[in-house]
């Protein structure tokens, strides 16, 4: 194959729509196997979890984050866009007053946040939320 300028861009082109597109996918299966490590594959019911978070955040660097679950063990908040989409646990014992939590969390760009509540008879229950994000906090 003849290496002409317009053979590059063509290449470089497709290579870079390829990266664009692969990356999505992955972040979200990751976040899924990442749910799936937290329920054990269980079946998610939703209701019994509120998600407080900003429709827009101006700054990725602190989103502030609320979650309440009452009857909850643990709660794990989850960010699908984050190449580390596991960024918060919280755990409750038998006397917590509250099963609430509040946290900031940062986010690299918009996208979807996910509180996965384990309830105290072994349920699992799931509030999301999308986040969109003027200034990424990683950098972005």
């Amino acid at each position: 194959m003849k290496l002409s300028r317009r053979n590059l861009l063509i290449t470089s082109s497709a290579g870079m729509a390829a990266m664009a597109m692969g990356s999505l996918p992955a972040f979200a299966s990751l976040t899924d196997d990442e749910i799936a490590k937290v329920t054990g594959g269980a079946e998610l019911g939703e209701g019994a979890i509120t998600l407080d978070a900003p429709e827009i955040a101006e700054n990725g660097n602190t989103v502030p984050i609320g979650v309440s679950a009452p009857g909850a063990v643990s709660i794990v908040l989850f960010a699908d866009g984050n190449p580390v989409p596991n960024v918060a646990t919280f755990k409750f014992g038998p006397l917590s007053a509250s099963r609430t939590a509040s946290t900031r969390i940062r986010l690299a760009r918009t996208q979807n946040v996910i509180a996965i509540a384990e309830m105290e008879d072994g349920s699992f229950q799931k509030a999301s939320a999308n986040i969109k994000v003027t200034i990424g906090g990683c950098g972005g």
